[in-house]
């Protein structure tokens, strides 16, 4: 399954796309299955530095059955970026658009690893719990006693992905002029959510637009 990326949207910065998997780390993992692909939601864990595009980290609940179907089998996990829609109002020749949708967003493909080593497990889940709990004032642990422990970590399935390929698509405008973004910036500061304020954001840090500070 390949991302339909047109020539200006494609991204090959790799610090732009770990950016993007590490800000928005709650993804769509998608494995081809019969009669129908097997799809989870869950956060998952960039590991930079290891293989060409880095190691992705997660667990599955062990009642979920996707896990027993990931084995020889190529994964995708799918990164959803800022969006915001876009329209046509905000052009200089509006009459001449139609009605869009600005976003970023990544594919990773890989194999997933089920992890059984119990130590190595519980460093994975170790690991997601510093990425998500390291910023508050009193970051929960994982601390119980080891037969309670062991319990709760045997209701869950760690895994690795080691990333094959990376598919990057920002659709960020670049396909319009100058003027064009500059007018799309201020429109999507100027609503009332805060995706269309995170988009403006990425326009100006991954588009060319000289105008305005990055």
């Amino acid at each position: 399954m390949s991302l339909y990326t047109p020539t200006p949207f494609a991204m090959q910065d790799r610090a732009a796309i770990a950016r993007l998997m590490h800000e928005h780390s709650f993804a769509t993992l998608v494995t081809p299955a019969a009669p129908e692909p097997l799809v989870s939601h869950l956060p998952l864990l960039l590991v930079p530095g290891c293989e060409p595009h880095g190691t992705l980290l997660g667990h599955f609940a062990r009642a979920n059955p996707h896990w027993q179907h990931v084995r020889e089998v190529q994964s995708i996990a799918v990164f959803h970026g800022p969006h915001a829609y876009v329209s046509p109002s905000w052009y200089g020749e509006p009459d001449r658009m139609v009605p869009t949708w600005n976003y970023a967003t990544v594919h990773a493909h890989g194999l997933l690893e089920i992890v059984d080593d119990a130590v190595e497990a519980r460093g994975i889940i170790a690991a997601l719990v510093q990425r998500f709990e390291a910023a508050r004032a009193t970051p929960w642990t994982f601390k119980r006693e080891e037969r309670e422990r062991d319990v709760l970590m045997a209701a869950i399935v760690p895994f690795r992905m080691r990333i094959r390929r990376v598919d990057a698509k920002f659709k960020l405008s670049q396909n319009r002029t100058s003027d064009d973004r500059a007018r799309v910036i201020a429109a999507l500061r100027g609503e009332d959510y805060p995706e269309a304020h995170e988009t403006a954001e990425w326009m100006l840090r991954y588009t060319d637009h000289p105008d305005e500070p990055r």
